[in-house]
């Protein structure tokens, strides 16, 4: 079977696999194992690791045992991946203590389930996986290979919504940050720990302020988060330029790679 064929059959078959029993029984099995040892962010983090049984053997079957981290972006540098983050997503985390309160009911909990748990593993397995697994290894390009993992990503996020204005801002706000994220991890040579440190730093935000109770937010938070969005894509253009390195998504990856 065709190497780029095989990448693309084993990737989509593990994903599907994968949110299959994440939709079937993650909340079940959390439940069960918060019952156990009575913590929900140690139960949370357990059952993110079990559910992604499937992608980790996904990988293992396409590149190896010994080559699981690298295959998945881990490899990287997570220093230049914080620090990175962090000065994009400093405009947010000062515009909104300017703007909103201080939210006195964050816990640690909340941080490990809304920040370092979705932060962390949403990148490990939406770009890591789905997308890095196609776009880095098979032939298809940036849009075929970004396109199922944005949609599925802000179709997950959009039980944050009540009415329906509110449903189709919250799946775009997240389906657009699926796709930035993805380019992020193209761009910054696979080291997933940027967009990993981006997706919690941004989180993290959203959480410490009383900004709102859903991705969408209102016309003064997303001022902010457009500025950090603009710092990602034109630091993330500077350090190409300064590497002397051409765009990993450019028109000739865009719909299907040449063959190399």
């Amino acid at each position: 079977m065709n190497r780029s064929l095989k990448i693309i059959l084993v990737t989509f078959f593990s994903f599907g696999v994968y949110f299959i029993l994440d939709e079937l029984y993650f909340a079940t099995l959390r439940t069960w194992l918060n019952q156990t040892i009575n913590q929900i962010g140690i139960s949370h983090l357990i059952t993110y690791v079990i559910m992604g049984t499937p992608l980790f053997i996904g990988t293992i079957l396409l590149h190896g045992r010994t080559k699981l981290f690298d295959s998945l972006g881990l490899n990287g540098s997570p220093l230049e991946g914080f620090v990175f983050a962090l000065i994009c997503t400093l405009p947010m985390f000062i515009g909104f203590a300017f703007l909103f309160d201080f939210n006195a009911d964050i816990s640690l909990n909340r941080i490990v389930l809304a920040v370092i748990a979705a932060g962390f593993f949403e990148e490990l397995y939406f770009r890591g996986f789905l997308f890095g697994m196609l776009f880095r290894f098979s032939r298809l390009g940036y849009i075929l290979s970004v396109l199922v993992g944005a949609l599925l990503f802000g179709s997950v996020h959009i039980y944050q919504g009540s009415e329906f204005n509110q449903i189709v801002g919250i799946f775009m706000v997240t389906f657009m940050g699926g796709i930035l994220f993805a380019w992020v991890y193209s761009e910054w040579n696979y080291n997933l720990w940027v967009p990993i440190f981006l997706h919690m730093l941004m989180n993290l935000s959203w959480e410490l302020f009383s900004v709102s109770t859903n991705a969408l937010g209102g016309s003064y938070s997303n001022i902010f988060r457009g500025i950090t969005i603009a710092l990602v894509i034109i630091l993330t253009l500077r350090y190409k330029r300064k590497k002397g390195k051409a765009l990993e998504v450019n028109k000739s990856t865009l719909i299907i790679k040449p063959k190399a």
